[in-house]
């Protein structure tokens, strides 16, 4: 939304023909504007990799600690090998976030959702309930676990008491 908004305001007290083409062309749910979150999602997926993941330094570090990935020579193979592996798999969690980020979009518009439901529903809010109830779980048997119990959720067993 924030493209169309920023085109129309530029627009606004000029009466820009231009800008108000742009900000009609990048309005919510135009091919445009999610062009443009789509891009934007890739290329910022690939800017944190780029920012966060040093594969030199990986690839150094296990050189020095005597490992190494199977098949590959340590140095700069397994440097080339790390660079390949994480374009891989960025490309793939991005286009993932695309589609969640897309999909609320473009079901909104097509089924006629009122807005408010669709991006409550929409791929933000699933991340973001997703990783809330992952990191729950994931406190809940550490918490289960410091305190000797059996599990959480494991094939209907009932949780035992600390004497077992």
């Amino acid at each position: 939304q924030i493209f169309g908004t920023v085109g129309r305001w530029l627009g606004e007290g000029n009466a820009s023909e231009f800008f108000v083409g742009l900000g009609d062309a990048l309005a919510y749910g135009s091919f445009w504007n999610l062009a443009m979150q789509s891009l934007m999602i890739l290329f910022f997926s690939y800017f944190w990799v780029a920012t966060q993941f040093n594969e030199t330094q990986i690839a150094d570090d296990l050189k020095k600690a005597g490992g190494y990935i199977p098949g590959v020579r340590p140095g700069n193979a397994t440097r080339d090998f790390l660079h390949h592996a994480m374009s891989r798999l960025t490309l793939a969690g991005a286009v993932f976030l695309v589609v969640i980020a897309v999909i609320p979009t473009v079901l909104g518009i097509n089924l006629e959702i009122d807005f408010a439901v669709a991006q409550f529903f929409g791929g933000t809010s699933l991340l973001i309930m997703v990783g809330v109830m992952l990191d729950t779980m994931r406190q809940m048997e550490s918490h289960l676990a410091q305190h000797h119990y059996d599990g959480f959720l494991k094939g209907g067993k009932k949780v035992r008491g600390r004497a077992g």
